[in-house]
C-alpha cells in the first residue's frame, strides 16, 4: 500500500484525507483520525479486560481450596442449626454430623443434576434458535445485497451456495473471513471489520471464475443459458428461471468448473 502522488509528486487528497493506493490497484482515502481514535479505544477496552480479570482473581484466592462453594454454604447453615449439648448428652455427636454432611451433598449433587439437564436442554433450544437467526440474518445480506442485484449474472441463491461459508454471526454482527482463515476488514474504515457488500467483493476479487459471474465480465447475465438451437446442438440442461434445484443444475451444466469451486 502506497500513498497516490499527482504528476507533480504531490500527495493526492480526498475529502481532506490521503488516498492510498492498495496492492491490488484499489485506491481508498485513509481518516487518520479515526484510525488513531480506534486505537486509543481499543487500548482503552484492553486495559479495562485486564484490570477486571486482575480483580476477578484477586477476589477467587479468598476460595481457594473449596471445590464445592454450594456443598459448603449447606454444611455451615446446618451447622448453625445444630443443637450440640443435646448431640453430646446423647453420644452421637460425630454420628450426625457425618448423616448431616452426607444429607447435604446428596441434595446438592440432586439439585446439581437436575440443573445440569435444565442447562442442557436450554442450550440446546438456545443453539437452535441462534442457528435460526443466524441463518437469516445472512441470507437476508444475501437477498437484500445492492453488490448482487447490480453486478452479479447469476441467482442469488447461487452466489450465497459458493460464498455463504465465509461469512458467520459473531457479537450479534455479520463478519466474513477469507479463503485464509483471515477475518476481512473494512479497507474505508481503518480497523473495522467489512460490511456485507465490502466484504463480498472482497471474496469475489479472489475468486479465480469472477468472470464468469458478474455482468458484463465473460458471464451472459440472468439468462445465461444458450437457447434451443445456439449451443451447437447441445441439450439443454435444467433452467435458471426455475426452481432452486434446476437453476443449480443449469449454473453446474453451463460453468462445470466453477460448480466444483
Amino acid at each position: 500500500m502506497k500513498l497516490k502522488l499527482d504528476a507533480n509528486g504531490n500527495v493526492v487528497v480526498q475529502d481532506g484525507k490521503p488516498v492510498y493506493v492498495h496492492d491490488d490497484g484499489k485506491e481508498v482515502p485513509f481518516d487518520a483520525v479515526a484510525a488513531v481514535q480506534k486505537i486509543q479505544g481499543l487500548n482503552g477496552e484492553a486495559k479495562s479486560h485486564r484490570e477486571a480479570k486482575e480483580a476477578a482473581e484477586a477476589k477467587l484466592q479468598a476460595f481457594a481450596g473449596i471445590d464445592d462453594p454450594a456443598a459448603a454454604t449447606k454444611a455451615i447453615e446446618l451447622m448453625k442449626n445444630v443443637d450440640e449439648g443435646k448431640l453430646v448428652a446423647a453420644g452421637k455427636v460425630e454420628e450426625i454430623k457425618l448423616a448431616a454432611k452426607k444429607a447435604a451433598e446428596e441434595q446438592v449433587a440432586a439439585a446439581n443434576k437436575a440443573h445440569a439437564d435444565e442447562l442442557a436442554r436450554t442450550k440446546t433450544e438456545l443453539d437452535a434458535i441462534t442457528g435460526n437467526l443466524y441463518s437469516e440474518m445472512i441470507g437476508g445480506s444475501f437477498n437484500r445485497s445492492k453488490l448482487i442485484s447490480e453486478k452479479f449474472a447469476i441467482p442469488v441463491d447461487l452466489v450465497q451456495a459458493r460464498f455463504g461459508q465465509a461469512f458467520k454471526v459473531e457479537a450479534g454482527k455479520i463478519v466474513a473471513y477469507d479463503g485464509a482463515g483471515n477475518k476481512i476488514f473494512s479497507r474505508a474504515r481503518p480497523g473495522d471489520v467489512a460490511d456485507f457488500d465490502e466484504a463480498l467483493e472482497t471474496l469475489v476479487d479472489q475468486y479465480p471464475y469472477k468472470d464468469q459471474i458478474l455482468k458484463g465480465s465473460g458471464a451472459s447475465g440472468g439468462g445465461a443459458q444458450q437457447p434451443n438451437g445456439g449451443g451447437g446442438g447441445q441439450k439443454q440442461t435444467g433452467n435458471l428461471g426455475g426452481t432452486r434445484e434446476e437453476r443449480a443444475a443449469a449454473f453446474a451444466a453451463q460453468y462445470p468448473e466453477l460448480a466444483k469451486g
